[in-house]
């Protein structure tokens, strides 16, 4: 384990952002929680919501639902929960505004229309109202956190509330979901609720199907891990504590022997997606991801004592 997490560390500083580094000094180097919050900062626009490819996929500058989305999971990971924050403030303030929200689905799209004008994975093309798949990504995950961090008397979280109603129905109802992004939003959702002390929703239930729908998605066939694009044990599972550990122990064990044994020389993990389209940005973005890649499994590593 010395020489594994030796050559993370190595890659991490020869690579990674600065925000990656702070993200990386802050788990395993006593770093502060303050300077992970600074250099996300710099991703955040004037609306309070967040672009500049802080979600390495998709380069557009502009504001985004998925990219605040990816700049609340780095505020769930370090534990960052100060709601009076201007960053969260910020994020309540972009989400209040209805931009790229759409009023036929009640849901938030993926990306703003500008993202077609940018250097992005073919995936992040923005489609209208009348197309695409819509399933609560990344919605659910932001209703969960207005629920967890707006004003219950606000225009937002009453907003919020209904379609977090609209979603916890259509997820109970759906299970099982081939989707893990899906899955990964409702269970963020399920988390903000529970701490928010969530009062209108089945919380019981939320928790019997979330926890069928990740057993359910979780690819244990460990021939597929380093080469496809599947959800590993530690996509869901983080710690001892989780409450979708029972059962999967086994998986979890092997998660670690596959962490140790597929480290690249450089103390890297390969990116298994590429972008279908000719952006050379895509180059940078796997090198970006790689050391998120790293961040994760490394915390995936100590979480469950093998470091």
């Amino acid at each position: 384990m010395t020489g594994t997490y030796k050559r993370s560390t190595s890659f991490i500083y020869r690579n990674a952002r600065p925000l990656d580094l702070a993200r990386w000094q802050y788990h395993f180097e006593n770093g502060s929680r303050d300077t992970v919050v600074n250099a996300l900062s710099h991703y955040q626009n004037e609306d309070g919501g967040f672009g500049h490819a802080v979600e390495a996929d998709c380069f557009d500058p502009h504001s985004s639902p998925i990219q605040t989305w990816c700049a609340t999971e780095i505020l769930h990971e370090i534990g960052f929960t100060d709601g009076e924050s201007p960053m969260i403030q910020g994020i309540l303030r972009y989400l209040s505004s209805g931009d790229s929200f759409s009023v036929k689905h009640n849901q938030w799209h993926d990306v703003a229309v500008t993202a077609n004008d940018c250097p992005r994975a073919c995936w992040w093309n923005y489609t209208s109202d009348d197309e695409g798949q819509w399933q609560y990504n990344p919605t659910a995950c932001l209703v969960g956190f207005v629920l967890r961090y707006a004003d219950t008397n606000s225009e937002l979280y009453r907003k919020c509330r209904e379609i977090a109603q609209e979603a916890y129905s259509y997820f109970v109802k759906s299970v099982p979901i081939g989707d893990e992004h899906v899955t990964s939003c409702f269970l963020r959702m399920y988390e903000y609720c529970t701490e928010a002390g969530v009062d209108f929703l089945d919380m019981n239930l939320f928790r019997e199907k979330i926890i069928e729908q990740v057993n359910f998605t979780i690819v244990r066939d460990t021939s597929r891990w380093a080469t496809e694009y599947v959800p590993l044990p530690s996509r869901f599972i983080e710690s001892k504590e989780s409450i979708f550990l029972p059962g999967n122990e086994q998986a979890v064990a092997e998660e670690c022997r596959h962490i140790v044994e597929k480290q690249e020389a450089d103390g890297s993990y390969p990116v298994t997606w590429q972008w279908w389209n000719d952006y050379k940005e895509y180059m940078l973005a796997a090198n970006w991801w790689k050391a998120d890649f790293v961040i994760k499994n490394m915390r995936f590593l100590k979480n469950f004592g093998e470091i």
